[in-house]
């Protein structure tokens, strides 16, 4: 398991725990915590409604692909640790991290 921490669209943080051993993604854990996450195109990189911010522990996660930075740049707000959360694979690399929801949030 990896515990990491959630901050929504009003500051609130909470602690989840995910399993890192099903090859889920950020993304899913979100919309299974019943985060408001629309994640549009069901995880393929091609519509940025699941963007979060990488408040903590960026560097564990490495560099975005080229499909993903191409969605992050065309958002109205775009951080230097913004990441498409279907793209980040649930793993040793989210244990203690801080991701803030930055998409859309309904």
């Amino acid at each position: 398991m990896v515990t990491f921490t959630v901050e929504d669209h009003d500051g609130n943080r909470q602690t989840i725990e995910a399993p890192d051993d099903m090859g889920l993604s950020l993304m899913e854990i979100l919309k299974a915590s019943e985060y408001p996450v629309l994640a549009t195109c069901g995880g393929m990189a091609l519509c940025a409604t699941c963007h979060v911010e990488i408040l903590e522990g960026q560097d564990e996660l490495g560099h975005a692909s080229d499909v993903e930075l191409d969605q992050l740049e065309n958002l109205p707000e775009y951080y230097p640790t913004s990441r498409l959360a279907c793209q980040v694979r649930i793993g040793p690399i989210l244990e203690g991290a801080v991701v803030k929801l930055r998409g859309e949030d309904n």
